[in-house]
Parts: structure tokens; sequence; C-alpha cells
């Protein structure tokens, strides 16, 4: 395998496991720290009626995650863009 393609490839793996990871944590802190760690702080908000502390351990973090799948899929898109990668060329398996 080429020296150039090998690092290419290193690169984008690198790149999107940086990605991976901050969503991740992102997602992590919102459905640890805010539906556990902070409910307490998060409880003396009402949303509808709801405790914010009690929406985010319910809903709050699903949402975030759905919301973050949407966010990791347009930084692929790109990410796929800028290293020209497109899974249409790779042929069939």
């Amino acid at each position: 395998m080429n020296q150039s393609l090998r690092h290419q490839r290193s690169s984008y793996w690198k790149l999107n496991l940086r990605y991976l990871g901050i969503l991740l944590s992102i997602w992590f802190i919102t459905a640890y720290g805010f539906g556990i760690l902070f409910v307490d702080h998060l409880d003396t908000i009402r949303i509808g009626g709801f405790h914010l502390g009690f929406w985010f351990a319910q809903q709050g973090a699903i949402y975030v995650f759905v919301c973050l799948i949407f966010v990791y899929v347009r930084l692929m898109k790109g990410l796929d863009k800028a290293y020209k990668v497109d899974e249409r060329d790779a042929g069939p398996s």
C-alpha cells in the first residue's frame, strides 16, 4: 500500500475518532451529568410543569443523542468530502 494512502487513511480515522469522542462526551455530560449529578440544581427550573433535571433524565438525553446523530452524519459527510471518500466508489465486496 502506498505510504501517502496509508497516511491519508490514518488521518481520516483519527479525525473520525476525535469527532466520536467529542460527540459521545457531550452525550455523556447530558445523560449522566444533567440527569444524575446536577439534577438537584436543575430541578429548581421548571419547563412545562416538569423539573428540568427530571426532563433531562427522562427525555432530554434521548433528544440530545438523536441530534448528535444528525451532527455526526453532517460531520462525516464533510470529512468524506475533504478526503474524497465515497462509499459508492468502493464497489461490490
